[in-house]
């Protein structure tokens, strides 16, 4: 995978981190999709974290000068997808996580530890 995809991986997954998102998963799908390189798939309990996930999110990969191509969902929806091309970011309640059950649908992608994505 190319290094940009993993740099912005890593900072979405710091950023979710640091909102205490739950279950943060990254997946590796540009083997196998044109979608993207990588999914991270994490949940809030409260639409309020769910908001303050999301724009964490985006203000962290703004900083280091990536914009998201397209967001989609309200932030105090029970999903948002946050598309920057290399990357997607899914930003579940915890209720619609369990609904759509994206690690099931892309379960051909390779989970990504959060230690792959630390840069060399």
């Amino acid at each position: 995978m190319e290094l940009i995809s993993k740099k912005m991986a890593r900072i979405a997954y710091e950023a979710l981190d640091s909102k205490k998102a739950e279950d943060i998963k990254v997946i590796e799908i540009g083997t196998i999709s044109v979608i993207a390189d990588y999914f991270l798939i994490a949940n809030g309990n409260s639409s309020s974290q769910v908001e303050a996930m999301v724009g964490e999110v985006e203000e962290r990969l703004g900083r280091a000068g990536y914009n998201p191509k397209r967001i989609e969902g309200v932030r105090s929806s029970g999903w948002v997808l946050m598309d920057y091309g290399d990357i997607v970011v899914h930003v579940f309640s915890k209720e619609d996580r369990l609904f759509y059950d994206l690690e099931r649908i892309w379960r051909d992608g390779k989970n990504v530890e959060k230690s792959e994505l630390d840069m060399e």
